[in-house]
């Protein structure tokens, strides 16, 4: 599945489910008698249900698509520098604490420099007594 049959298939569908939940939820009864309390929760949980759902599904083809990852990677990007149009420097750190400096083109990706854990680490702040 690509993530365009998620958007133009599965996402529209997730909202028709939730819309049919509402109009469902919001339509007036048609005979004289009270509605459940079962009915009214079903009415609020299933659009609510689907709603989660789609949150969910479209979370994960992201992860898929644009390789976000959690904590447990290898490799983590801690910060990416723009030095053009489609050149960037992106500084990773690998799983074992060593940070490399890799210059990404357009077509090209190279090495640059291996860095010390101290190169990166966020300055200390001056603290005036």
């Amino acid at each position: 599945m690509t993530s365009s049959f998620i958007f133009r298939r599965v996402l529209p569908g997730i909202a028709c489910l939730a819309w049919t939940g509402l109009a469902w939820a919001t339509a007036p009864a048609a005979t004289a008698t009270k509605p459940s309390f079962a009915g009214e929760l079903l009415a609020i949980v299933l659009p609510l249900a689907a709603v989660v759902v789609g949150l969910f599904v479209v979370l994960h083809f992201a992860r898929r698509r644009y390789g976000i990852t959690g904590r447990d990677a290898s490799l983590s990007i801690v910060q990416v520098l723009p030095v053009g149009p489609r050149e960037r420097i992106v500084l990773v750190r690998t799983r074992a604490g060593r940070v490399f400096a890799v210059g990404v083109g357009a077509q090209s990706l190279s090495l640059i420099t291996q860095l010390q854990p101290d190169d990166i680490a966020p300055p200390a702040e001056n603290v005036k007594s």
